[in-house]
């Protein structure tokens, strides 16, 4: 195993999935139109081939929504319209990047991979010193993480074509504006050669 962990956040059903469980329609049509899902799984495979710690990252909720640690206006739609609960069809994971039964899932209840859940702790305790960051949405849960792991001193990718937002000018600002100043950009075939 390396000091390298691959974290896969939110490519989950109600956010990727242009289907009736979606939730963010304009969020789908990104990941489908750059062909995120299949950079992802490339991503997965070659980083499991390298022997990196995979961890995924998933936005849920337990019935009471009390784990929800974004208390923010945008994130009560959840609780009323009891969504994206743990285990339901809709906070599950896409077929494409679906984790192996050896590899941790961690769940969150706002946008940042490391607040209010044990991340931080598992990747120190594996000896973990870069990250490489790919997922949805790209200004939103890949952002706040990556600028999260610089504070905390580990080294930072982002893939960015494994990541989408909600409109095209989101994610090309944060990419090209946004994650030079606190991580390293670049794409799976680059990173992986």
């Amino acid at each position: 195993m390396t000091d390298i962990a691959l974290i896969l956040i939110d490519y989950q059903v109600a956010l990727c999935d242009q289907g009736p469980l979606g939730r963010q329609p304009a969020l789908a049509e990104q990941v489908a139109e750059r062909g995120v899902l299949a950079r992802a799984a490339a991503a997965l495979s070659a980083a499991r081939a390298r022997g990196q710690y995979v961890v995924h990252v998933r936005l849920a909720f337990d019935p009471s929504y009390e784990l929800r640690t974004n208390r923010s206006a945008r994130f009560d739609a959840y609780p009323e319209a009891g969504a994206m609960l743990v285990g339901s069809p809709e906070a599950a994971f896409m077929d494409q990047v679906a984790p192996l039964i050896t590899e941790p899932v961690v769940t969150k209840g706002g946008v940042d991979a490391l607040i209010g859940t044990p991340l931080v702790e598992m990747l120190l305790g594996n000896g973990i010193r870069q990250v490489v960051l790919a997922g949805v949405a790209t200004n939103l849960a890949v952002e706040a993480t990556a600028r999260h792991a610089t504070d905390i001193g580990l080294g930072v990718t982002v893939l960015e074509d494994c990541c989408a937002s909600f409109k095209g000018e989101l994610h090309a600002f944060a990419v090209e504006n946004l994650f030079p100043m606190f991580s390293s950009v670049s794409t799976t075939d680059a990173y992986f050669a």
